[in-house]
């Protein structure tokens, strides 16, 4: 399985607005061959909670104008039940089951990156690991983008566009929302056990820290792309487990 130079899987997983979609642009915009020799991620696709949870929104708006009670949301975008979070994250490897069933050798030239947020509020990312299959365990890498509650916070009041809420680059949260769901995470704890590694469903997960406090994500320039490249090394070697 690693005698690739490419990961299988990458879960890309931070704060909101930390930076997780403008580093997949800039990989996007990154030549394939260049894209394996820098970062060892081949051809990728995503899958990505935030589409999922929009189509809830938008089917609960539909309902409500059907006269119809909401099935997930309040009118104000709350999740009903706090379960609904570990349902996003059974989706999707429900996902990544769907692609392996369809082409088992779709890891000899691609790379699934897989990317959410999650805030201590529902459960952090300690509970969202509870619910990754030993699939998804077992072929993944992690890379955590760290930003502090402020950057997060000023982040997401630049990139929201209220013309376009459904789109990946441009979607925002209320400074309520924020601040009731995110203020708090639980990554330092849940990463304190090892440096290098997370036990998740058995298995040890290498992971790697993106530091992104001085924003270098915003131009996608040089300075990103040397931090990027430094950050897949590492987390590259204990992929490997050099």
């Amino acid at each position: 399985m690693k005698s690739k130079n490419t990961f299988d899987i990458l879960l890309l997983i931070a704060r909101p607005a930390a930076g997780k979609s403008e580093i997949i642009d800039h990989l996007k915009n990154t030549a394939v061959e260049d894209r394996k020799k820098t970062y060892h991620i081949g051809e990728f696709e995503e899958i990505d909670d935030f589409p999922m949870l929009w189509t809830w929104f938008e089917e609960d708006r539909i309902l409500e104008d059907m006269g119809y009670p909401r099935l997930h949301s309040d009118i104000q975008r709350n999740f009903k039940y706090d379960y609904l979070w570990n349902v996003l994250i059974k989706r999707i490897c429900q996902e990544y089951q769907k692609i392996m069933r369809d082409d088992p050798d779709y890891h000899d030239t691609k790379t699934t990156i897989i990317e959410f947020a999650r805030g201590s509020a529902h459960g952090g990312f300690a509970q969202a690991f509870q619910h990754l299959s030993r699939q998804v365990a077992e072929r993944a890498a992690i890379l955590y983008i760290d930003v502090s509650w402020e950057e997060s916070l000023r982040k997401n009041r630049k990139r929201y566009n209220p013309e376009k809420p459904d789109s990946v680059l441009e979607h925002g949260l209320s400074d309520i929302k924020m601040e009731t769901l995110y203020r708090h995470s639980d990554w330092d704890k849940v990463s304190s056990a090892n440096p290098e590694f997370i036990e998740i469903q058995g298995v040890k997960v290498p992971y790697a820290v993106f530091e992104n406090e001085d924003d270098v994500t915003t131009e996608r320039g040089e300075a990103l792309a040397n931090r990027l490249k430094s950050s897949f090394n590492t987390l590259w070697n204990l992929y490997l487990g050099e």
